[in-house]
C-alpha cells in the first residue's frame, strides 16, 4: 500500500525539482542578440524581427549588439555560456571598424541564412547616378561627399557587386621601360623617372592625377605621376621605386580622365568631387550600387598580453570593402633584412610581399578563435591578418577573392622575446584564396612570418601575381622562428600567371617558397603547377635564403617556367617522392655553393621536355642525389645521352651522384593532362618511389 503521507511530500518535492532544471536550463541558454537592416538601436535586440507594432525588434548596427552583451552577460564568461549575436542578411555600411577586446572573449558573431550573405562593409555606397559627356562620350557621374572636411581619395570601387576597373592605359596589357635617364648606383635604390617609347604617353592635361604602377624584380611600386615629357619621352614621379628600374620592366597608369574608355571602368576628377563611371552592358542608373572604400580595416581584435581576444568565433559572415593605401608621409618601414638604410618616405611600395599593407580584418593576442564559412571579397588590403601573439586560431572553409593585396598573414616580421608576444599554432584548412594582388601585386595567398607550428591543410589557392604560400622573414642563418609548420594537400595553381592569360609580370616567386631555419617544417602531398616568372623565378618549391631544415615530399610540381625546384642557398633539406614535370628553363636548380651540405634530393621522378635537367651552380659536389628517375620525353632524346648540368651522366656519376639513379620512362597515365598517376609496372615503383595520394587535394 502506498503512504498517502509520502505521496503529499513527494508532490512538491518534485515541482521544486523542476523549477530547479527549468532555471539551469535558462541560464545555461545562451543569450542571444539580433541585428537586422531594418532594425533599430533603441530596440532591445532579443527578437530576429520587427513586432507588429513596430516598439520592439533587432538591433540596427553590430556595434549596439556589442554593447548589449557586455551590460547583460557578466565578464569573465566561458566558452559553456557562449552568448551569441546573429546578423541577418544584409549589408551593413560600417563607419568605423568594429573593434573587440579581451571583454568580448567566448562569443558567436554568426550570419543568418546562406552562408556569406550578412555583409559588413567598409565602404560606403554611391547612388544618385546622372549621364554628362566627357571627351565626347556619354558616362555616368555621381557627386562625392568630403571626408572629414577632405576629398575622398580611393584606389578601388565596387558597382553591382564587382571590382570596375580605375581608368587605365594602356587599356589592356602593359608598356615597357625604354631607358633610364638617371641610372642608380645600387640596385636597392630606385628611380624617380625613366624613359618611355614614343607613342606611349602623352601629355594628357589630366596626366598628374594618375598613378603610374611599374613591376620591377618581385615587386610593384605605385609612383604618382609628377610630369610628362613628350619631347623628351621622359616621364618623372613624384615618389621612387623600390628598387633601381631595368630597360624592359612592364608598367601601367591608371586614374586620369583620359583614360576612361571601356565599360567598367571609373575614375575622379582632379577635385576628387566628382566620380565617373563607364556602365557595362545591361546596367541601370536606377538600379545600380557603387560602394566605395571609407575603412582600411572592417574589424579589429585588439587583444593584450594577459587579456587575449578568446573564443570568439565568426560564421557565415562576408567583409568586404576595405582600402588601404600610402597616407602622405608614409615611410615603407623595414624592407628586406639586408636592405639598410630603410627606403626614405617617398618611396612607393615595399621591399616584399606588399608586407605593410594590413589585413581588413586584423587581430592581435588572438587565442583560440575561429572563422568558419565566411567570405572575404571585394577588399583593397590583405583580408585576414593574426599578427602579434595570435595562438591556436582556426580559419576553415572560407573563401578569399578579389584581394587588392593578399589573402592571410600569420605572425609578423619581429622576433619577438616573450612567448605570450608569438603567434603560432594557427590553422587554415579547406579554404579558397584566389584573384589576389589587384592593387598590390606583390601580395601573397598565404604568408607565414616569424611563426611556428601552423597548419595550411586542403587548401585551394590560385591566380595571384606572385607567390602562393610564403614561410619565414628571416635572410640567411640567423635567428628564425619559422619552424614546424605544416603545408599538405593544398592545392596551388596559376601563380605568377593568371588563369586568363594575365601576367607574368614579376619575378623571383614560386608557388611555395621559404626564408630562414626552419627545423620541422614539412612540405607533404601538395598540387603545384603553372607558375611563370618574367624575367627570371617561375619556381614551384623554392627555397630561398638560408633555408634549412626542411622536408618536402611527395609533392607534384609541373607547369613551370624557371624549374619545379630551386634552392638558393640553405642546409640540409630534404626533397624525396617528389614529382618535378614540364620545367620550361630548367628542372631543378641551385644558385649557391657552400661548405655545408645543401639538400638531399632522393627517390624522386623528373619529367622533361625543354631545358636542361640541371643549372645554377653545381661546384663542390655538396649535395646529394640518388635513387631518381629521369625522363627527358623530347622526340629523339636517347637515355644514354642525359646531361646533368655541365656533366654527361657517367661523369655526374663518377663526382658521387645518381649512381644507383634510372633513366627510364616512368610510365605516367597522361602526365600532359596531369594525371600523374604511375601504371602497373612503372620502373620508379619497382625502384621504391611509392604513388602520391592526392585524393584529399582539393579542386583536381
Amino acid at each position: 500500500m502506498i503512504n498517502p503521507r509520502l505521496v503529499r511530500l513527494a508532490a512538491p518535492l518534485a515541482a521544486l525539482m523542476a523549477g530547479l532544471l527549468m532555471q539551469r536550463a535558462a541560464a545555461a541558454a545562451p543569450v542571444e542578440f539580433f541585428v537586422a537592416t531594418d532594425g533599430h538601436d533603441e530596440w532591445s535586440g532579443r527578437a530576429a524581427r520587427a513586432t507588429a507594432g513596430g516598439t520592439n525588434g533587432p538591433f540596427a548596427t553590430l556595434d549596439r549588439a556589442l554593447k548589449a552583451v557586455r551590460e547583460t552577460v557578466p565578464k569573465g564568461r566561458t566558452a559553456a555560456a557562449t552568448p551569441m549575436i546573429t546578423v541577418a542578411s544584409g549589408s551593413y555600411y560600417l563607419a568605423e571598424p568594429v573593434i573587440l577586446s579581451g571583454a568580448d572573449s567566448h562569443l558567436l558573431i554568426r550570419g543568418a541564412g546562406s552562408p556569406g550573405a550578412s555583409i559588413l562593409s567598409g565602404g560606403r555606397p554611391l547612388r544618385d547616378w546622372r549621364e554628362t559627356t566627357l571627351a565626347g562620350r556619354t558616362v555616368w557621374c555621381t557627386d562625392l561627399p568630403l571626408v572629414a572636411g577632405k576629398p575622398w581619395k580611393f584606389h578601388e570601387l565596387w558597382v553591382n557587386g564587382q571590382r570596375a576597373t580605375r581608368s587605365r592605359h594602356p587599356r589592356e596589357g602593359y608598356l615597357a621601360v625604354a631607358a633610364l635617364s638617371d641610372k642608380s648606383p645600387e640596385w636597392t635604390q630606385g628611380n624617380a623617372r625613366f624613359g618611355f617609347k614614343e607613342g606611349d604617353l602623352r601629355a594628357w592635361p589630366g596626366v598628374t592625377n594618375a598613378e603610374l604602377v611599374v613591376m620591377n624584380r618581385w615587386v610593384e611600386s605605385r609612383l604618382p605621376v609628377a610630369q610628362v615629357d613628350e619631347a623628351k619621352h621622359i616621364v618623372q614621379c613624384a615618389k621612387k621605386s623600390v628598387f633601381a628600374l631595368e630597360a624592359g620592366d612592364l608598367y601601367y597608369l591608371e586614374g586620369a580622365i583620359e583614360f576612361l574608355d571601356t565599360p567598367g571602368e571609373w575614375c575622379v576628377d582632379a577635385a576628387g568631387r566628382t566620380l565617373y563611371y563607364l556602365p557595362r552592358a545591361g546596367e541601370t542608373m536606377p538600379t545600380t550600387v557603387a560602394v566605395a572604400p571609407l575603412l582600411e580595416q572592417v574589424v579589429r581584435l585588439e587583444g593584450k598580453a594577459g587579456q587575449p581576444v578568446e573564443g570568439v568565433r565568426f560564421s557565415g559572415l562576408t567583409f568586404s570593402h576595405s582600402e588601404w593605401c600610402f597616407p602622405e608621409g608614409f615611410s615603407t618601414g623595414e624592407h628586406r633584412v639586408e636592405l639598410s638604410p630603410a627606403p626614405a618616405p617617398d618611396v612607393g611600395g615595399f621591399g616584399q610581399a606588399a608586407i605593410g599593407v594590413p589585413g581588413a580584418v586584423w587581430g592581435q593576442h588572438v587565442l583560440g578563435c575561429s572563422f568558419v564559412d565566411c567570405r572575404f571579397e571585394n577588399l583593397g588590403d590583405y583580408a585576414l591578418e593574426l599578427a602579434r601573439g595570435c595562438r591556436s586560431n582556426r580559419v576553415s572553409r572560407c573563401e578569399f577573392a578579389a584581394l587588392g593585396a593578399g589573402g592571410i598573414k600569420l605572425g609578423e616580421t619581429a622576433i619577438r622575446a616573450a612567448a605570450v608576444d608569438q603567434a603560432g599554432g594557427n590553422e587554415v584548412s579547406d579554404c579558397r584564396i584566389h584573384d589576389g594582388g589587384l592593387m598590390f601585386h606583390s601580395a601573397i595567398g598565404v604568408w607565414i612570418g616569424q611563426s611556428a607550428q601552423n597548419r595550411l591543410l586542403r587548401n585551394v589557392i590560385h591566380d595571384f601575381y606572385y607567390t602562393g604560400i610564403s614561410i619565414g622573414w628571416t635572410w640567411g642563418y640567423g635567428p628564425a622562428l619559422a619552424a614546424g609548420n605544416v603545408v599538405e594537400y593544398n592545392h596551388i595553381h596559376h601563380i605568377g600567371v593568371k588563369s586568363n592569360g594575365d601576367g607574368p609580370i614579376l619575378s623571383d616567386m614560386g608557388g611555395i617558397y621559404t626564408l630562414g631555419m626552419q627545423p620541422g617544417t614539412v612540405i607533404r602531398n601538395n598540387l603545384w603547377h603553372d607558375f611563370a616568372g618574367f624575367r627570371y623565378g617561375g619556381w614551384g618549391i623554392y627555397f630561398d635564403e638560408g633555408s634549412s631544415s626542411i622536408l618536402a615530399e611527395s609533392n607534384v610540381v609541373y607547369r613551370t617556367t624557371h624549374g619545379g625546384f630551386h634552392q638558393h642557398y640553405g642546409a640540409t633539406n630534404t626533397l624525396r617522392n617528389n614529382i618535378l614535370a614540364f620545367g620550361r628553363d630548367h628542372q631543378i636548380q641551385r644558385t649557391r655553393p657552400e661548405a655545408h651540405l645543401s639538400f638531399s634530393f632522393v627517390t624522386n621522378i623528373v619529367y622533361f621536355d625543354s631545358g636542361p635537367l640541371l643549372g645554377g651552380d653545381l661546384s663542390n659536389d655538396h649535395y646529394v642525389f640518388e635513387h631518381n628517375l629521369y625522363w627527358d620525353a623530347r622526340p629523339g632524346a636517347v637515355a644514354g645521352e642525359l646531361r646533368v648540368g655541365p656533366c654527361s651522366l657517367a661523369q655526374w656519376r663518377e663526382r658521387g651522384h645518381d649512381r644507383e639513379s634510372l633513366v627510364l620512362d616512368p610510365l605516367f597515365i597522361a602526365p600532359r593532362e596531369g594525371d600523374f598517376r604511375l601504371a602497373e609496372g612503372s620502373p620508379a615503383l619497382r625502384m621504391g618511389f611509392h604513388q602520391i595520394d592526392l585524393s584529399r587535394v582539393p579542386g583536381r
